[in-house]
């Protein structure tokens, strides 16, 4: 299904939470709600960073996997496309019309090249990550056999610990094996540092980039004296993107959750020692869930639990909210400290994700509120393509 779904079709409560123009108190939970005035404030508010800063802004869309968010991305925030981290999710934003689209990670498997080899026949521009020279023919042969071109940027690990190279002669050698296979093209760098996204401390993640950085210009030097200027320097995340953009380095920004905020980025701290979903970004991505029961007169039951959510960055945080607390949950119930006793049975939270990818991969809709009503129901639309 798309955006376009004939809603008069489906009946809320058996195969959607909700419908266009009703109001969200009534909404079913638990589901995924977007609070559109932040989610348009933050995209808006990222987009023109990235322009005043003279970046392109590649948006992640793995975060979100929508079609219909990537698209409200590139019309507020002028993002020139997305990455993902699959052959199957670029397969969605192709098919949804996204143009400009970079897999961030490396495809290996000779079934994924194919199908990978095949995208640019939806009229996308498609990239795809390399650290294995070895790569380079099972794309090469691909691409020809499907008349295609595909443009990869070489994977630098800079300091993340996970994929990529490290070494200039190593990106070097890739880059002139890219550029002598028929139907590839050296298209730059993928220098992504994630593993400091989420240093709560400023200095402290300033530091970690600032290595990367001088990594990254080491090795443009060199394939600038070889020949092969990149076109491309891409990286850059919600926790260091002011880093990346003030480099003279990178020109290409890879923000994702920025979008959302989830609860454990917007622990992370800015210059002045403020959390950053207090003052540069807005939480926008809720689950909503409902009380179901209050038998304990100290601990309310509501309806999310650990199927709804992703907990590996922590539990969620009831917002707007200091006098209960989320504290634990199980597969279908979350517990709520409620030691004043003020819930009650069938009132309505939103709660803030610990980490937002995972939880919006499990679910199949978004339902966009504004000035208490809905007013969009999104397919997630590449929601389980991991492959």
């Amino acid at each position: 299904m798309n955006s376009q779904t004939d809603f008069d079709a489906y009946e809320v409560g058996f195969d959607i939470p909700a419908k266009p123009g009703m109001d969200a108190a009534d909404i079913q939970t638990p589901c995924l709600v977007l609070d559109l005035d932040a989610l348009e404030y933050n995209i808006s508010k990222m987009g023109d960073y990235a322009k005043a800063h003279g970046m392109r802004h590649r948006v992640h869309g793995k975060m979100h996997k929508s079609v219909d968010i990537a698209k409200l991305q590139e019309k507020l925030g002028g993002a020139v496309g997305v990455c993902c981290q699959k052959v199957s999710e670029a397969e969605v934003f192709a098919r949804g019309g996204i143009r400009d689209i970079l897999i961030s990670n490396q495809v290996r498997d000779l079934v994924k090249i194919d199908r990978l080899a095949r995208l640019p026949k939806l009229g996308a521009r498609i990239l795809v990550c390399i650290d294995d020279i070895a790569n380079v023919a099972d794309l090469s042969k691909a691409a020809q056999t499907h008349g295609t071109t595909i443009e990869c940027l070489i994977e630098m690990d800079v300091g993340a610990g996970r994929c990529g190279v490290i070494g200039c002669d190593t990106v070097v050698g890739i880059a002139k094996a890219i550029d002598a296979a028929a139907g590839l093209k050296f298209g730059g760098l993928q220098a992504y540092q994630g593993a400091m996204q989420h240093i709560r401390d400023y200095d402290t993640r300033k530091a970690r980039l600032d290595t990367a950085i001088a990594m990254v210009r080491d090795a443009i030097a060199a394939l600038t004296a070889s020949g092969l200027t990149p076109e491309l320097v891409s990286g850059g995340g919600t926790g260091s993107y002011y880093f990346e953009s003030r480099s003279d380095v990178y020109n290409e920004l890879q923000c994702g959750s920025y979008a959302f905020m989830d609860a454990d980025y917007g622990r992370v701290l800015d210059r002045s020692g403020t959390r950053i979903d207090q003052g540069e970004w807005k939480n926008a991505l809720f689950i909503l869930t409902q009380v179901m029961s209050h038998a304990k007169p100290d601990k309310a039951i509501c309806d999310a639990g650990l199927k709804v959510q992703s907990t590996d960055s922590g539990l969620p945080v009831i917002f707007g909210r200091d006098d209960v607390q989320y504290v634990n949950c199980t597969d279908e119930h979350g517990e709520i400290a409620d030691p004043a006793g003020v819930l009650n049975v069938g009132e309505k939270l939103r709660l803030v994700p610990g980490h937002c990818d995972p939880t919006a991969n499990i679910h199949d809709w978004y339902v966009g509120v504004r000035g208490g009503k809905v007013e969009v129901v999104w397919p997630v639309s590449a929601r389980g393509k991991a492959y």
